[in-house]
């Protein structure tokens, strides 16, 4: 049987074209165009039944492509106590107290919490080990920062990792003391978070399938059809394979694997690199560079502002560390997406890409990309598009942290962030991405962001620098089908690809810019099967 939509505007993002009908058949498009092709369509199809679908009047879309989040990530803050809605450290400490009390947890038990930010917190500070000791010295705590780079633990949770006075820094992240002393005052960041924190308990295979279940719930109610796993290590990589195994996945999830200490799971799992079993594939490798600009840890090339004026970030690998996982991605044939926020971390990118494919001519072909891209410079972008690199905008930032930047950088390094005007008029490829689960896998409120511009203190950023919708509608669609090697099956209402499919309330390309954000998602159909309709 096939289902043809009518009654509605489908954006096609083939260029501006837009269409009156498509027909699905066997989850894949079978036609796009007017009512009258529809109808010859049938005429020469009279044995297939034809259901048809009335849009009344809503739009249709390809479904949206994430090009770089988490789902792993976000399936493990599933039952994590949530900051997002904390503004004081007071406030942070009943959160967890509440939870620890509503969950009658035995003592001994991990607490783990997931999303403060210190810059929007009275106290503009981090908490410390001390203020979560005052709400339990019983139960080891973890407190995640919102970016995923930097955290807090207290002391019980200092002791189960094994962290104290003679714990030195580990390469490319440093450990919090006290004032005066070695003592470790709980603040963790980067490698020191990320590395030194892999010691708590976790779930169950079946709960955390359960989670990963709920996750990707989450995507497909933002209308999301492709899902990343961004960094994935081998305990994701087993959760990711159950999934898949069991034919849990509704959502195509292509998988990056941590190249540092992971890469091994790629000859492990050859069919997976191969193609999509069950949903899932690996599309490459993933490494960091670089921090967090509102965490104060990206690599700058000048200054942050403040009270340490030489003070420019740092870097998270040398050139000869970069160059040496640049060269093994090329030689296995690895896609390579590479965390950059910095201008600085964006240089020693570029500089040991070029070196890279000066020895590997054909990577080009690889399409690496740059992850963030936040603080990229105009200058920096012609040698991207020479090397073929995408640079995929974590363009919300304007609007959650775009205040936080301007006090960081000031203008006119803070107002050029995301630069994804400067980079489409250059020729790059773009792509749009929320780093879930920093934020929730919103593309249209990303959409609204990159349009406008505007800051949570209603500062506008560069207006020089805003696109259009159907730029930004593109960037999370046809431009992130491109990125993943996939744009001959996805990213468009084409005859041929997959019927992955979205369908708004309303089209993005004929409301003023400032209520993209709150179209609703009404359904998300994926190879022509409904996997999410709104409540």
């Amino acid at each position: 049987m096939a289902v043809l939509y009518k009654n509605g505007v489908m954006v096609t993002m083939n260029g501006d074209q837009t269409a009156e009908t498509l027909i699905e058949k066997d989850g894949r498009i079978a036609m796009v165009g007017s009512l009258a092709q529809a109808r010859i369509w049938q005429k020469a199809h009279p044995q297939e039944k034809l259901e048809e679908r009335d849009l009344a009047g809503h739009a249709l879309l390809p479904g949206f492509i994430d090009p770089h989040s988490h789902i792993t990530a976000l399936a493990q803050t599933v039952n994590l106590v949530h900051f997002d809605d904390v503004s004081s450290i007071g406030e942070l400490q009943r959160k967890i107290k509440d939870f620890i009390g509503e969950r009658q947890l035995p003592e001994g038990t991990w607490v783990q919490g997931f999303g403060y930010d210190h810059n929007f917190l009275t106290e503009k500070r981090h908490p410390t080990r001390a203020e979560l000791d005052a709400v339990s010295e019983s139960h080891p705590i973890l407190i995640a920062h919102a970016s995923g780079h930097m955290g807090v633990v207290n002391s019980a949770a200092l002791k189960q990792l094994g962290i104290d006075a003679s714990t030195p820094d580990p390469e490319g992240g440093k450990i919090g003391r006290e004032a005066g002393s070695q003592k470790p005052n709980g603040y963790l960041e980067e490698t020191a978070f990320t590395l030194l924190s892999r010691g708590f308990a976790a779930p169950d295979l079946d709960q955390l399938l359960d989670q990963l279940d709920q996750a990707q719930e989450k995507y497909l109610s933002y209308g999301i059809t492709t899902v990343q796993d961004g960094i994935t290590k081998r305990p994701d990589w087993a959760v990711l394979q159950a999934m898949a195994e069991r034919k849990r996945l509704k959502v195509d999830v292509v998988s990056y694997v941590d190249l540092k200490d992971n890469e091994a799971l790629i000859g492990e799992h050859p069919e997976y690199a191969q193609g999509y079993q069950n949903r899932l594939r690996i599309g490459g490798v993933k490494i960091f560079l670089d921090g967090s600009p509102q965490g104060r840890t990206a690599w700058m090339s000048e200054p942050y502002l403040g009270a340490d004026s030489q003070y420019c970030g740092y870097p998270v690998y040398t050139d000869d560390q970069v160059d040496a996982f640049i060269d093994e991605a090329m030689g296995h044939h690895w896609q390579l997406l590479t965390h950059c926020n910095g201008d600085a971390a964006a240089e020693q990118l570029i500089r040991c890409t070029q070196r890279q494919q000066a020895r590997h001519p054909e990577a080009a072909a690889l399409r690496p990309v740059m992850i963030h891209a936040q603080l990229v410079r105009r200058d920096q972008l012609p040698r991207m598009k020479a090397l073929n690199m995408t640079a995929s905008f974590f363009t919300a930032h304007c609007w959650y942290w775009g205040d936080i930047h301007l006090r960081n950088f000031g203008q006119p390094r803070g107002g050029n962030i995301s630069p994804m005007r400067w980079a489409i008029d250059e020729g790059l490829n773009v792509t749009m991405h929320q780093d879930t689960p920093v934020i929730m896998p919103n593309m249209l409120e990303s959409v609204e962001c990159a349009c406008r511009r505007v800051t949570k203190g209603g500062q506008a950023l560069n207006p020089e620098l805003r696109i259009t919708p159907l730029e930004a509608l593109q960037a999370v669609t046809i431009n992130a089908a491109w990125q993943y090697h996939e744009e001959d099956r996805k990213g468009s209402l084409e005859e041929g690809k997959l019927a992955d499919l979205v369908i708004l309330e309303k089209n993005p390309l004929s409301c003023p810019a400032e209520e993209i954000g709150s179209i609703a998602v009404l359904e998300t159909i994926k190879e022509g099967v409904s996997v999410y309709t709104r409540k």
